[in-house]
């Protein structure tokens, strides 16, 4: 399984599969897999994917801003941190400590927008969908560097795939209509 998974495999990706969880521990014992992080295991020389190894430890993170910015190559910068939103009321303590910047969504806000990723790896992580993230990088209490956002609605403006209608209901759920108006007329 891992072999088809770019040397990566889940216990959730097996348990879904009908193969007893035990059998993960058997072949960590045999050398046959290594145990990345608690759930996660990866084939003997195979670079953990982080992305992975995070989703993995908090099922309920899902990644945002700057971090989908890079997934969805939005912006040349490497993220230093990861971003991730997770349900408010969501004890942020071991993520925080996993050097994760977390932010709480109010839970009417936090399903909306979900999508798949796809890591520099190949691997398959959950995150907010572009329009959402770029509506999300205009609100100021996300502190977002303004060339990031300039370079971000530049790009996504020239992409084929661009979904203007989508984006203006996040806007408008997001409250931030008159700032992507304004990034809007200048680059359309």
């Amino acid at each position: 399984m891992a072999t088809y998974n770019n040397g990566q495999v889940t216990t959730a990706m097996v348990v879904k599969e009908g193969i007893p969880r035990g059998s993960l521990q058997y072949l960590v014992k045999k050398g046959r897999i290594e145990r990345a992080s608690r759930g996660v295991y990866t084939l003997p020389g195979v670079w953990e994917d982080e992305f992975v190894v995070l989703q993995s430890r908090y099922k309920r993170g899902i990644y945002s801003l700057d971090t989908v910015l890079y997934l969805t190559d939005l912006t040349d910068r490497t993220p230093i941190r990861f971003n991730m939103a997770f349900p408010y009321g969501y004890n942020l303590t071991n993520p925080k400590s996993d050097g994760i910047s977390c932010v709480g969504i109010r839970s009417s806000l936090y399903d909306i927008g979900i999508t798949e990723l796809v890591t520099p790896s190949g691997n398959i992580v959950r995150g907010y969908s572009v329009e959402r993230t770029l509506c999300e990088i205009l609100q100021a209490k996300n502190h977002t560097d303004i060339q990031i956002i300039t370079e971000a609605f530049k790009r996504y403006t020239k992409r084929t795939e661009k979904n203007i209608l989508l984006l203006s209901e996040f806007a408008k759920l997001l409250k931030v209509e008159t700032k992507l108006c304004s990034y809007l007329e200048v680059l359309l």
